[in-house]
């Protein structure tokens, strides 16, 4: 089965969903906060209320779609009278973000998330059902824990079923150990992952390329499985 690489994969009709964090709020039944079980307003505004809280306290979304949630949540921010001491920062890979207020405490970027680099460290990382459209999903997530504060928080939607190894098979149990081994959390109920701290991340795992044929996921909507060869991990 042919695989796709990250050039291929940006093209394709499935990673341009047009359903899926177009639509979605910050609250409400079709919301951040239901999905996270979180709102991350209230997660900005409660870390800015600690002792010893830093300058800026800062949230990243992955693959953020229109951008509408992290717009209304930069807007709700400015009304609690903290969006100076806040940043709000999306990205995603189509450039179809709702239109938004020229503030210094919200920057949407459109740009592969793959290939994206930021400039300074987040206390919030969130990717809401934005990993069934990346090809190197483990390699972005390896990547975004170390993009974290030291006690930062990541909290990303992530299907075990559409990580598969090189015969096709899905990673399944060995994958979910070798995540919590690297200081991640896994709720298989959810497809939910988690952290609670900066690391430096390197799993066992050689990405192999994506395909974009494999159908809807538990969400209903056409997803990407990403492929792999598993590395000894004790090799040196």
């Amino acid at each position: 089965m042919p695989l796709l690489d990250d050039d291929a994969l940006a093209g394709s009709a499935v990673v341009a969903n047009s359903a899926m964090n177009r639509e979605r709020q910050l609250s409400g039944d079709n919301s951040y906060e239901r999905e996270l079980g979180f709102n991350p307003v209230d997660v900005i505004a409660a870390l800015l209320r600690v002792t010893g809280a830093p300058d800026t306290v800062a949230w990243l979304d992955l693959c953020c779609g229109s951008g509408r949630a992290l717009i209304q949540a930069a807007r709700r921010l400015d009304e609690q009278g903290v969006a100076g001491r806040a940043l709000v920062q999306g990205v995603d890979l189509v450039d179809a973000f709702d239109p938004a207020p020229d503030v210094p405490w919200l920057r949407l970027t459109a740009a592969p998330v793959l290939a994206w680099a930021p400039h300074r460290r987040y206390d919030l990382i969130t990717s809401v059902h934005g990993l069934h459209y990346v090809g190197d999903k483990l390699g972005l997530l390896a990547r975004a824990a170390g993009w974290l504060t030291g006690g930062g928080r990541l909290v990303a939607d992530l299907d075990l079923a559409a990580v598969r190894l090189a015969d096709g098979s899905p990673a399944g149990r060995r994958l979910a150990a070798d995540l919590r081994e690297a200081g991640f959390s896994y709720d298989g109920r959810r497809r939910r992952i988690g952290r609670d701290d900066r690391g430096d991340v390197a799993l066992p795992y050689e990405y192999l390329g994506a395909d974009d044929r494999a159908g809807p996921n538990y969400t209903g909507q056409d997803a990407v499985h990403s492929h792999y060869r598993r590395r000894n991990a004790n090799a040196a």
